[in-house]
């Protein structure tokens, strides 16, 4: 009860991922699935190739907060951006968006909620159409949403560039004409432009140089003081996160090993994945120091091990371990790890 003697009021999370699982399988061509049921007529075996990129997370983002979400390459970190911008769908389980399935939505709210989740993705040369124009690669959408009327279109496009950083004059360019920095700007340009509340950065920065990085940082950083943005920040960068974000959530194959507010995580890691990132982070204090890197390789979603994805490659690996799968379960306040050395 708050002090007028009424319950307090309970804030949905911006986004929230309930148990959401990813699969993608082979598609048959109609040779293939004759072939298969031919097999399958004279007693043969067949098999589905399944990759589980995403198994049976749950992740909430909450108004305002900045989550980095981190891991090894092939671990699932890109699919799960996708999953939260509306990019695909997930298999199994629910995306919410203030507090409902956007699976269940439908008409507008449907739509109003797509274009308030938005995504700058990692590759700024690829994820720009080399035949429009600036201008029309930043202003088309708000136009074709009635954000903006075609009266005031020109100034809404100057201005959206000029809050990425970027001089109006270059609107009528193509995107070979910039540099990797500049389309990177003009990327975040037209997320900015359909007035979304919630950015998934996926990999923003690692294709730049690192001066430029620093840039693109700190304009992320501006822009959530200014428009109070939410942010699922996608790195593999651990420097880059610690720096930018509110609360860091490690993946592996697919998996959350462990979820801690930053400075929680860079001081206190429990999981034992984690502690291997973090060692290998390079740091002026450890400059003479030898790192090593962590020992095999990630295993493929194709086939992945049982009990903890991570057992083959832990150095405190357990019988335990290789047969039942840890549940990711709250060590300290705010701090979740799944790893069988808490029990």
């Amino acid at each position: 009860m708050n002090a007028m003697g009424n319950p307090p009021v309970v804030v949905a999370p911006v986004i929230q991922l309930r148990g959401v699982s990813k699969r993608f399988g082979r598609t048959h061509d109609l040779a293939a699935r004759t072939a298969r049921s031919l097999r399958r007529a004279f007693g043969g075996e067949v098999k589905d190739v399944v990759v589980r990129a995403v198994d049976h997370i749950d992740l909430t983002v909450n108004k305002g907060e900045v989550v980095g979400l981190v891991g090894e390459s092939g671990c699932g970190k890109s699919t799960v951006g996708r999953m939260v911008a509306g990019i695909m769908p997930p298999s199994d389980g629910g995306v919410l968006f203030h507090g409902r399935d956007v699976a269940t939505l439908a008409g507008a709210d449907r739509t109003r909620a797509a274009l308030q989740v938005q995504m700058i993705f990692q590759d700024p040369y690829a994820s720009l159409n080399p035949r429009l124009r600036v201008a029309d690669i930043v202003g088309e959408a708000p136009l074709v949403h009635a954000l903006v009327t075609r009266g005031d279109w020109d100034g809404y496009v100057d201005a959206q560039l000029r809050r990425a950083g970027l001089d109006p004059a270059y609107k009528h360019r193509y995107p070979h004409q910039f540099s990797g920095g500049q389309r990177q700007r003009i990327g975040i340009a037209r997320a900015l432009a359909v007035q979304p509340e919630f950015l998934v950065c996926d990999e923003a920065v690692a294709a730049l140089d690192v001066s430029i990085q620093a840039q693109i940082l700190n304009l992320f950083m501006d822009l959530r003081a200014e428009l109070n943005l939410t942010y699922l920040f996608i790195s593999h960068d651990l420097g880059v996160v610690e720096h930018l974000s509110d609360r860091v959530v490690v993946m592996y194959l697919g998996r959350i090993m462990e979820e801690a507010p930053t400075d929680e995580l860079f001081i206190h890691a429990n999981h034992p994945y984690t502690q291997a990132l973090l060692e290998e982070v390079p740091r002026i204090d450890r400059r003479k120091r030898q790192f090593t890197a962590i020992k095999g390789e990630i295993p493929s979603p194709l086939n992945p091990p049982p009990g903890c994805h991570f057992h083959p490659r832990c150095p405190h690996a357990m019988p335990v371990c290789r047969e039942v799968a840890p549940v990711l379960r709250e060590i300290a306040p705010g701090h979740r790890s799944a790893c069988h050395l808490n029990d």
